[in-house]
């Protein structure tokens, strides 16, 4: 299965969520992982009428790859070691205390920058007791979809719903164990990367996902 691009990706997540949950959903609010997962979001955002919102994890790569996630971090400044490095890969790869608290500091300045680029003018949703659907464009290691979830479960929402369209098969049952509902409308055993899986997979740019925040948030107050 691929899809066409990030829009189509949402409107058949849109379909399966309503597929399986619209006769049961609590003031849902839509909450997006930028940059990709904002317009994976903006569909299912219209199809269930509900505001869209952010949560920003950031990857830590590793020293001379920084495409491979050594570590993730939420918003509060919560790291979370990738499990599948050992001491001596740590070693290997250069991965020090003192490397991840660079990145980490690093990290949430850019999460500070993009919070204030993209929510400028935009007040924060309430989530308490309500359902919250985690959308983003495509789970890999799955880091910082985990740093996401944990954000918000601080802010208590009734139900976590993580949708996604494109997850390996061996995170699935992971997944399923830390949120209150998945809804992934494909988990291939074969994976390398979310790109591999989308025609398009063009990088979506801050413009955008201000865009979709502004008329969406225009759209639910009128």
């Amino acid at each position: 299965m691929v899809f066409k691009d990030r829009k189509e990706a949402g409107e058949l997540l849109a379909k399966a969520i309503k597929e399986r949950l619209n006769g049961d959903l609590k003031e849902p609010v839509v909450v997006a992982i930028p940059r990709g997962g904002v317009v994976v979001a903006e569909p299912i955002a219209k199809a269930l009428k509900a505001p869209i919102d952010l949560v920003i994890p950031r990857k830590i790569g590793a020293p001379f790859n920084p495409e491979f996630a050594v570590a993730a971090i939420t918003e509060e400044g919560t790291v979370f070691l990738n499990p599948n490095l050992s001491p001596e890969l740590m070693l290997r790869l250069g991965i020090t205390e003192d490397y991840l608290k660079e990145q980490a500091l690093k990290e949430l300045q850019e999460i500070r920058r993009r919070k204030e680029k993209y929510l400028s003018g935009l007040g924060k949703i309430e989530k308490e007791g309500r359902d919250v659907i985690l959308v983003d464009d495509g789970i890999a290691t799955g880091l910082t979809v985990k740093a996401a979830i944990a954000s918000l479960r601080k802010e208590n929402p009734r139900r976590i719903i993580l949708a996604v369209p494109v997850m390996p098969r061996d995170k699935v049952r992971e997944f399923e164990g830390i949120v209150d509902e998945l809804i992934v409308l494909y988990a291939p055993v074969d994976f390398s990367a979310v790109g591999q899986f989308y025609y398009d997979f063009s990088q979506t740019t801050d413009e955008e996902v201000i865009e979709i925040l502004k008329e969406n948030r225009g759209e639910i107050q009128s």
